[in-house]
């Protein structure tokens, strides 16, 4: 029997993901992984050594901005935030992923009689 695995981030979207996660709102770390497993209808999961260096990546950028806080459950958090700069990406790669995935989407429903 096989067992079923959640599907991995396809290369170059994770930033695109955690830009829409934390659109909706402040959020520590592992918020942010439980936000787009959320948001994916459970079916993406984020692996922690992919996400950390992502949000380093980000902040360093200028795309999102954190602050020392407390979790739900009482423990230091880093909170990440959208910043100006962060809107402004979220924008422009929602547009160029619409954009590739509709033309993907059209390669892949070519026939043989089309071309």
């Amino acid at each position: 029997m096989k067992t079923e695995k959640p599907n991995d981030v396809l290369q170059g979207t994770l930033d695109l993901l955690i830009l829409r996660a934390v659109s909706l709102g402040p959020l520590h770390g592992y918020g942010v992984l439980l936000r787009i497993h959320q948001m994916s209808g459970e079916e993406l999961l984020i692996q922690q050594g992919s996400l950390y260096p992502a949000l380093y990546r980000l902040e360093h950028q200028g795309a999102i901005t954190s602050e020392w806080g407390e979790s739900e459950n009482n423990r230091k958090a880093k909170y990440y935030r959208l910043t100006r700069l962060g809107r402004e990406r979220l924008s422009e790669e929602t547009e160029r992923w619409e954009r590739m995935s509709g033309i993907i989407n059209q390669i892949l429903r070519v026939t043989p009689k089309e071309i």
